[in-house]
């Protein structure tokens, strides 16, 4: 893990933090090396390209991730995020085990913060603080068994 370059520390927003930086790295050389930024937000995929004079970046916000999935291998490992919408999983590839294993906690721990039922807002449920002027509806249903005699 090294330091973060200054082009991801400029797109974080005011409360965000790089929690780690890996750069992923292979057997043969390379020269526009793929890079992951796990943040207290998200997880952002740095794309360098052009002799590394251009970037690209592809972040992907935690809740949009359902679950995430560790492939340990002798030396490297995968990252795999099941996204929540479908579509191919987040796969971090080729990280060395020990950064593999960071950024699996890390991503877990990230989870587990921001999909907790105490930061969850049920689908159809109204703000907490209801604005002047605004209306809310609550709807109860009531079921009934009755025991069969047998």
């Amino acid at each position: 893990m090294t330091e973060t370059p200054d082009d991801v520390t400029k797109i974080l927003g005011s409360n965000e933090h790089v929690q780690v930086y890996i750069r992923q790295q292979f057997y043969h050389p390379k020269i526009n090396v793929d890079s992951v930024v796990i943040t207290n937000e998200r997880i952002i995929l740095r794309h360098p390209h052009a002799a590394g004079l251009k970037k690209d970046y592809t972040d992907f916000n935690y809740r949009d991730i359902s679950n995430v999935v560790m492939k340990k291998g002798i030396i490297r490992s995968t990252v795999s995020c099941t996204l929540r919408f479908g579509g191919e999983p987040l796969a971090l590839n080729e990280l060395r085990n020990p950064d593999a294993e960071k950024a699996y906690g890390l991503i877990r721990e990230n989870l587990a913060r921001l999909q907790s039922p105490s930061n969850a807002q049920a689908v159809g449920t109204p703000p907490a603080n209801p604005q002047s002027g605004t209306s809310s509806t609550t709807t109860t249903v009531t079921t009934t068994t009755t025991p069969n005699p047998t």
